[in-house]
């Protein structure tokens, strides 16, 4: 049966949890669809891992109230939330093999041990992790673990999964495989999913709507293409990937709308073209900004080339892609910066 998306399933109403006079989160209003994959995205200290704390049920509010589905769990101690949990830590038992982590969740629900064994079985081959279950935690690599832990919390079928910074102690190409098994893993189970995490990547990765949060509240709420594409504030901007911030840049900027009030102009690296003074004009030269400067930095990056540009006063990023036969410009070259006057984005300051 196809689900139903615009059905809530967790929501948040005027939240705010305080300690002592520090407001971690303030009067938060969020709802998290059935089915959906929302991350929580924010620096240390922005309320994001409180959030997640208050639905799992380790912390209550001081004000406002939380709901899943439609019904208040304000009196719902977290052991009865029906919540699969997987922490940063991992938090797998260090005494039991992973047969034993991955069935007491199945004990403690009275499930028979036919049932609990087919389960096991049955996850165990679904994370890649067949013929390990008689290994104890510590004779396990990092994402093994990791697979188990997501294991353990999806084994009882819960209809809430909740991810504190699952991928934190991973290295990066790890990070990278295990992104890619969470994906598939939420495609398969449908789980309404709620992801904490400070890794931008992360997020954009496996989001289905992204919220960024700053100082205990939401700064901006969307999909990962519209929030990257179309951040609402500066904050969002700079938080989340790289931005030129061109706030007195000493060059009038052209833009196919005029700036509001009380914004600066943004644009992103990877949105800027680098290319030789002496090279070419663009035929369609109409639509594209220009700017000539000389490179400050020139920095390899595998399949990426980034450089720092002097502009007059203003320092622009950019980023470009290796191509085969194209000469990297050097410190001290002079160049000319290009971008589309329609990927100027106006962001409130």
């Amino acid at each position: 049966m196809e689900k139903d998306v615009t059905l809530a399933q967790i929501e948040f109403r005027n939240v705010t949890k305080t300690y002592g006079a520090l407001a971690a989160v303030k009067d938060l209003s969020l709802s998290v669809r059935r089915g959906e994959f929302l991350t929580i995205l924010g620096p240390s200290g922005s309320g994001k891992t409180t959030s997640l704390m208050l639905l799992a049920g380790f912390q209550a509010p001081n004000q406002g109230e939380i709901f899943i589905a439609g019904k208040s769990v304000a009196a719902v101690p977290s052991y009865r939330r029906d919540q699969g949990i997987v922490f940063q830590s991992y938090a797998l038992f260090p005494h039991l093999n992973v047969r034993r982590n991955l069935e007491f969740p199945l004990e403690m629900r009275g499930i028979k041990a036919a049932e609990r064994t087919m389960r096991v079985d049955r996850i165990l081959a679904r994370v890649h992790l067949d013929g390990l279950e008689d290994r104890m935690p510590s004779q396990l690599s990092g994402g093994q673990q990791q697979r188990v832990a997501l294991a353990r919390a999806l084994i009882a079928d819960p209809p809430i999964l909740l991810l504190d910074e699952p991928l934190g102690a991973l290295d990066r190409n790890l990070r990278e495989q295990m992104q890619t098994e969470i994906k598939s893993l939420h495609k398969e189970f449908g789980i309404t999913t709620v992801c904490v995490t400070h890794d931008q990547d992360e997020a954009l990765t496996l989001s289905d709507r992204i919220v960024v949060m700053r100082a205990g509240r939401i700064e901006q709420t969307d999909t990962p293409e519209a929030i990257y594409d179309r951040p609402a504030t500066q904050f969002v901007a700079k938080f989340l990937g790289e931005a030129n911030i061109l706030e007195n840049p000493g060059f009038t900027i052209e833009a196919n709308a005029p700036q509001p009030s009380g914004t600066v102009a943004m644009i992103r690296p990877e949105r800027i073209c680098i290319v030789a003074l002496n090279a070419p004009k663009r035929v369609d030269v109409d639509q594209y900004q220009s700017v000539t400067g000389t490179v400050d930095n020139m920095i390899y990056a595998g399949p990426l080339r980034k450089y720092h540009v002097r502009v007059g006063s203003t320092l622009l990023v950019v980023r470009e892609h290796v191509a085969s036969g194209r000469r990297a410009l050097q410190p001290g070259d002079e160049a000319r910066v290009e971008w589309l006057r329609s990927d100027v984005r106006f962001v409130a300051v």
